[in-house]
């Protein structure tokens, strides 16, 4: 039975949902499940989580991201980015220093108001369901934060290729639109790419049809332990070990505090613990049951 990770470089024109559907059918499985939506327009790393590692999925969520993106001045869309209905177009009088200087105000802690084309629910419906029948509703603003902003290239006086790392849940349609507004002249996002999530780049991502096409595409999937390579690792036997797997808790009074990957003396990579105050608990089990 298949498990693991899967990084897929994700072509323009598919959903995420796209693409688990596709590599149900190639795996034969139907646990798939993807860690962290990326809209049909954009393209880049897309980690996919099939078999018993569905259940670290919401681990690669709350990750970190880093995308390259094409912030257009002067257009405003009613999606915020360029697919969408062209709202208003404005001339653009603005240098690149001005960019810069605006930038610092969308670096750190910020607020962000979600777009009304994405799947955030209000009262039980998605936004973008009620966006396509031509209805507007309040949303509130939601805390995200923006790590690193900056400009990577310029290609004309309205067109900049920027770069962004941030937090979950930043939406980096509504960062063009909302720097567009910052400086007067409206604007949305051109292209999005996502260069890394989950502590995974564009290097480890292999394309769709590399992984139809191969023989055995089992070979691409990595250990579900590849996504906490940032802990450290523990290894246990014995009374501990039995504890772990039975999800107890197990009394190690040396151990210090922080996250571990435990693992078995076998090297079966049994679960995610926490260890505070000489006690040892599971966030998430691993093992194959």
């Amino acid at each position: 039975m298949a498990s693991g990770i899967l990084i897929i470089d994700k072509p323009a024109g598919w959903t995420s949902m796209d693409v688990c559907a596709k590599l149900r059918g190639i795996f034969h499985e139907k646990r798939v499940g993807h860690g962290g939506t990326l809209d049909p327009m954009a393209t880049g790393v897309l980690p996919v989580f099939i078999g018993r590692a569905t259940r670290a999925v919401e681990f690669a969520e709350k990750s970190d991201k880093e995308y390259i993106a094409g912030l257009k001045l002067g257009v405003i869309t009613n999606t915020q980015d360029i697919t969408g209905q062209v709202l208003e177009a404005r001339p653009v009088q603005v240098s690149r220093e001005q960019l810069e200087a605006v930038l610092e105000q969308f670096r750190g802690n910020i607020m962000q108001i979600p777009p009304m084309y994405s799947a955030i629910k209000i009262n039980g419906k998605k936004l973008y369901e009620l966006a396509r029948k031509g209805r507007e509703v309040e949303r509130p603003a939601r805390p995200v934060t923006i790590k690193s902003l900056e400009i990577l290239d310029q290609q004309g006086k309205d067109l900049y290729t920027i770069q962004v790392r941030c937090s979950k849940g930043t939406y980096i349609r509504t960062l063009c639109n909302d720097l567009g507004t910052a400086l007067g002249c409206g604007g949305c996002m051109a292209s999005l790419c996502r260069a890394a999530a989950a502590g995974f780049d564009g290097e480890d991502a292999y394309p769709l049809e590399i992984i139809q096409a191969a023989p055995d595409p089992t070979v691409f999937l990595r250990p579900v332990d590849s996504l906490f390579q940032d802990r450290a690792a523990l290894t246990v036997s014995g009374a501990v070990e039995k504890k772990i797997r039975n999800g107890m808790t197990a009394v190690l009074p040396d151990l210090a505090p922080g996250e571990y990957r435990v693992y078995s003396q076998g090297e079966i990579f049994l679960a995610l613990c926490r260890a505070q105050g000489g006690k040892l608990t599971t966030i998430k089990s691993f093992f194959e049951v």
